[in-house]
């Protein structure tokens, strides 16, 4: 009688510490181990499935990209899960990830952490998915390249909590980044295409799938890697891609004053990582003056990102030329216009209506209404392409305008603008480019530039 007691204790202790533990478990199951429920299914027709408690991803012929989405979005997070890949499969685990009809009709995209099983072996690494291709590469890391288990579960740990994101395979640190592009969005588990000819049914599973969003600073880990910045630094696919800095994110360096042989000596501010112009009252040109590149480009394509203030306007220019327009007011060039379209009087004025908003064509080509700007005080990502006289304007992914330099319909709008009385205005074969002092603070920063 007193072994059965003391057995019957022992047990009721033994279940009440399991259960005590599998409570403090921090966060949330994001898969019930049942059914689907929670996640949508986005891009292509791969077949996604529940077996034995575990999530089943089968690829399907012809067939782009599949990614199964959670309905919830995230900000900061630290997620874990354990998955088992076809060894002559690549996938991925999506964070902060949106699909938004502005961008690309839809496509998903934003960070991947990677599911590499190839030589290559770069499980964990970070790519920037529809977007800027590879953030974080492993090449110069050759203990995470060798902690992927080839037919095995491999285990991540990935922590995204403010501008970080870190990851472990298996407990090895793999990478550690310092990027602001995206705050939020949902965690998507990807099948990646294959082509119509490759033989379909290669499977990668997850299972044990598990978030945490409260009381984060407790529970994040130390990485024992240096971080990854890419503010005002180029990405592993853009060295590749042949970008490179228009501004190094700290000097004035390849910079100079429209109408200076150096840099202006104030109405500019360095700081942080940011280049900013300054208010001075809203005049055009009237403080530090606008500044151009050294360099003057023919063929490109330029990235920038720009945050306004409340009543904004400002303006990237292309195909300047400073010899043009030596008196008052800005240098002379095609304009990015970049302006708060609902405090900024300039919105509502132009020979061609709506051609003062933001990301137009200034005072020729209306930007799409339907454009993605984000609000006032957020960066924005301002696009310019360049080629055979062919120009478009994107923002934030998606292509507002585009036009012929020198085309018929483009010298009718010159005719009816502002600049009319410039011989020839924007057909210049190379110039500069301009950041404009609009005497309004507006700050620049990831300005990089392709020859084309």
């Amino acid at each position: 009688m007193y072994l059965r007691i003391l057995t019957f204790v022992l047990l009721v202790f033994f279940m009440s510490c399991k259960e005590s533990s599998k409570k403090e478990k921090p966060g949330e199951a994001l898969f019930n181990e049942k059914d689907l429920s929670g996640w949508t299914q986005m891009g292509g027709e791969a077949d996604y499935a529940v077996e034995d408690g575990v999530i089943v991803g089968k690829t399907v012929s012809g067939t782009p990209n599949s990614f199964l989405t959670t309905n919830k979005m995230y900000d900061d997070f630290i997620l874990e899960l354990d998955y088992k890949v076809d060894p002559s499969m690549n996938s991925g685990i999506q964070i902060r990830s949106n699909s938004l009809p502005s961008y690309m009709n839809g496509r998903v995209h934003g960070y991947q952490i990677e599911i590499d099983p190839s030589d290559r072996a770069w499980s964990a690494g970070i790519y920037d998915e529809a977007r800027r291709g590879w953030l974080v590469s492993l090449e110069d890391n050759s203990k995470a390249q060798k902690a992927f288990k080839q037919n095995e579960w491999n285990h991540y740990r990935i922590e995204a909590i403010g501008d970080s994101i870190k990851t472990w395979i298996n407990g090895v640190p793999a990478s550690f980044l310092i990027d602001d592009k995206t705050a939020s969005g949902f965690i998507a588990l990807q099948v990646h295409s294959i082509g119509k000819d490759d033989e379909p049914g290669k499977a990668i599973m997850w299972k044990n799938i598990r978030i945490q969003t409260d009381s984060l600073d407790q529970y994040t880990q130390t990485m024992a890697i240096e971080p990854r910045s890419t503010k005002n630094a180029l990405t592993t696919s853009e060295k590749k891609d042949g970008w490179k800095l228009l501004w190094d994110g700290k000097t004035t360096k390849g910079w100079r004053g429209a109408r200076l042989d150096e840099f202006p000596k104030q109405g500019w501010e360095i700081k942080d990582g940011v280049l900013t112009v300054l208010a001075s009252g809203g005049a055009e040109s009237a403080a530090g003056g606008d500044i151009v590149t050294e360099a003057v480009f023919g063929d490109f394509e330029l990235s920038v990102d720009f945050k306004i203030t409340e009543g904004a306007n400002s303006g990237i220019k292309y195909y300047v030329d400073t010899d043009i327009n030596k008196g008052p007011g800005s240098s002379i060039g095609l304009e990015y216009q970049v302006l708060d379209d609902d405090k900024h009087p300039d919105a509502k004025l132009g020979n061609h209506e709506g051609s003062r908003t933001v990301a137009s064509l200034y005072d020729l080509i209306k930007a799409d209404p339907d454009k993605p700007i984000h609000p006032v005080g957020e960066w924005n990502t301002a696009r310019i392409v360049s080629k055979d006289h062919h120009v478009e304007h994107w923002l934030n992914g998606s292509k507002v305008l585009e036009y012929e330099r020198g085309s018929e319909e483009f010298r009718k709008l010159v005719s009816e603008s502002k600049y009319a009385k410039w011989d020839r205005f924007g057909e210049l074969e190379e110039g500069r480019i301009l950041l404009q002092d609009h005497g309004n603070r507006v700050s620049f920063k990831n300005i990089k530039i392709k020859t084309l």
